[in-house]
């Protein structure tokens, strides 16, 4: 790990538990950071796409950020991403005005944009951005792509752009966009953002992962963080055989939204398996899988 990266290991891209009502479960939230904190993993991203950010008003997610600080001290990433680029710098004024201290945005998404788009639009938002803040690359969402080559053209010119999570199913792709800020800044964080290329990544110099199966086992993750700094490669190939079969998760159910909140419902018993997309909840042969995937 890297002393003079600001964000590093493992971060979890949380869950929004939602009620019966359909509305923000802020208490078993509050259980849900508390639980991830005590994992002792490295931070939190709020609101990305496991914590449903695309079905949350605009209203909904001010009130996140006005609590989600609140229930851990872990550091705390907020996606901001929107169509609607003034939502975007609104969000993130709240954000870094409660002290989060970064935000991260997804390319403009539903327009497919160029690389000449995706840098002009990320210029323009790190005129706009206060703070620090990240990018965001998934390309089977957004239908274009940040690469290597574009990230190093905005790292030269936006000095608080200070890392990605790269949400692509292409280690190489990962890991030509860290050697590429390698040789630009050493105060870059780029993150896999698939939970097998967790140790790739780190071997290939990548500061961690942000991946979703750190909402059912963090401490998975967090054992894997203290094994590479302690160069215990033995313990690594086990656990990234671990890995490797937990994340049949994806694999059950329509959406791996829901089905990774029956994880949590199942393993913690804190919040409701309810997400707000359509046509999603897990039938009882689909719990079992996830029981016996988790051995609970």
């Amino acid at each position: 790990m890297k002393k003079s990266l600001k964000f590093s290991g493992t971060i979890c891209p949380a869950i929004t538990p939602f009620n019966n009502k359909n509305k923000i479960d802020f208490a078993a939230m509050e259980k849900h950071y508390q639980m991830l904190t005590d994992a002792k993993i490295n931070g939190i991203l709020v609101m990305g796409t496991i914590g449903e950010f695309a079905t949350l008003s605009i209203n909904e997610r001010l009130a996140i950020i006005k609590h989600a600080h609140q229930f851990t001290h872990l550091p705390l990433i907020v996606n901001v991403s929107t169509t609607v680029v003034d939502d975007m710098i609104r969000l993130a004024d709240a954000a870094y005005d409660a002290g989060y201290p970064a935000v991260m945005a997804l390319p403009h998404y539903y327009l497919a944009q160029t690389a000449n788009q995706l840098y002009e639009y990320y210029k323009y938002l790190n005129s706009r951005f206060l703070g620090d803040w990240f990018i965001y690359n998934f390309p089977a969402r957004t239908g274009c792509d940040v690469d290597a080559k574009l990230v190093s053209k905005l790292m030269v010119n936006c000095p608080r752009f200070i890392g990605i999570k790269d949400t692509i199913d292409c280690a190489s792709h990962t890991r030509s966009i860290v050697l590429a800020s390698q040789a630009i800044r050493n105060d870059f964080s780029v993150f896999a953002g698939f939970d097998e290329y967790f140790i790739p990544n780190l071997l290939n110099g990548g500061a961690g992962v942000l991946s979703g199966l750190n909402n059912v086992v963090p401490e998975l993750f967090a054992c894997i963080v203290k094994a590479f700094k302690e160069n215990d490669f033995k313990q690594l190939q086990l656990l990234q055989k671990e890995i490797s079969r937990l994340s049949n998760i994806y694999n059950i159910g329509d959406d791996f939204v829901t089905t990774i909140k029956a994880a949590v419902a199942e393993k913690y018993g804190y919040l409701a398996a309810k997400s707000r997309n359509f046509g999603s909840d897990l039938d009882s042969k689909q719990i079992k899988s996830v029981k016996q995937l988790f051995k609970l």
